[in-house]
């Protein structure tokens, strides 16, 4: 199944939403005008501003003022890639050159800075408090989650605890306030809100969880990447964590982290990797993910039916079983 299989009567708006996108990051400088529109031009799968138009479809539904919200979180998403390339040396993105590999550190880390900044712009052309703060709030949250995935690099000694605070914080939040923020936009009731911030709260924990099982389990053409990229950047995720807890594994697994830890950013993964997949951290992972999505879809249950909540089911079990 495809996200456009998904939410194809979605496509008139998400085209309108995709075009704004572009707008929102014109700009004089020729420089910071090329470095955002080839973030941009890396595509994606535009989740977040989905989030925003189908959590409007619980209330008074109105384009204009849900682009308000779709494409600064969209915008928020890129900038932090951006920043996360440059912390994790990342060289591509998607199958395509990192902005950081393109040009430098220093021009990526300007315009992750200069796209965070149209984000919080274009969301002050809407007069609601309480959508600034939900959101000044979240990129609070995501701030301290990145700094604390740099003290965590080759930390294989952190808690399971520890990683699921830190996706809470780098992935989840985000995922979640669009769809509470597409509500709110739309004038839904607060009970309304709340049960779609859950609901993208547990949907954005099981994303990230498949996302670092996509990195080992995934090829490089799934990928746009090199399998084993986390691991060769220093982020020890939920699989690797299990895997660690096995006692026949975990000092040869450590002794192969540690050799990617000594190498050069391109150390080689694979034997830690068939490591990891002959392990039970595979499946302890997978098996969380859906917990995560078995509460996202318990989450829609007291929501009216209609299209939208179909479409946000559909989602669910889409990034529960997704490839890439």
């Amino acid at each position: 199944m495809k996200l456009l299989d998904i939410f194809g009567t979605l496509k008139k708006d998400m085209d309108a939403v995709e075009q704004q996108l572009y707008r929102s990051i014109d700009v004089d400088q020729e420089l910071l005008k090329e470095t955002s529109l080839h973030l941009l031009q890396a595509g994606g799968k535009r989740l977040r501003p989905v989030f925003v138009l189908l959590g409007g479809k619980f209330g008074n539904y109105n384009l204009d003022r849900l682009q308000h919200i779709a494409v600064p979180l969209e915008l928020i998403h890129s900038a932090s890639l951006v920043h996360d390339d440059v912390i994790d040396d990342a060289h591509t993105r998607r199958g395509k050159p990192t902005v950081k590999s393109k040009w430098d550190n220093k021009i990526a880390m300007y315009t992750g800075d200069y796209i965070y900044a149209k984000a919080l712009s274009l969301v002050t052309k809407l007069g609601n408090p309480e959508i600034h703060r939900i959101l000044s709030k979240a990129l609070v949250q995501m701030s301290i989650g990145e700094m604390e995935q740099i003290r965590d690099f080759f930390n294989t000694s952190q808690s399971v605890r520890n990683y699921l605070l830190r996706i809470r914080r780098k992935t989840a939040l985000l995922i979640a306030v669009s769809c509470q923020l597409g509500a709110i936009a739309a004038d839904a009731p607060v009970e309304v809100s709340r049960m779609l911030y859950r609901y993208g709260y547990n949907v954005g924990m099981a994303f990230q969880i498949r996302d670092d099982l996509l990195d080992l389990k995934g090829t490089e053409k799934q990928l746009g990447k090199p399998p084993g990229s986390d691991m060769r950047q220093g982020n020890i995720t939920l699989p690797v964590l299990f895997a660690l807890q096995e006692e026949r594994l975990r000092e040869p697994l450590l002794r192969e982290i540690a050799d990617i830890h000594a190498g050069d950013g391109s150390a080689d993964t694979s034997r830690a990797i068939q490591m990891i997949l002959g392990s039970q951290g595979i499946s302890r992972a997978e098996l969380l993910a859906d917990r995560y999505i078995e509460k996202a879809l318990s989450s829609l249950q007291r929501l009216k039916d209609n299209k939208a909540k179909k479409h946000l089911q559909d989602i669910a079990y889409f990034v529960n079983r997704r490839a890439y």
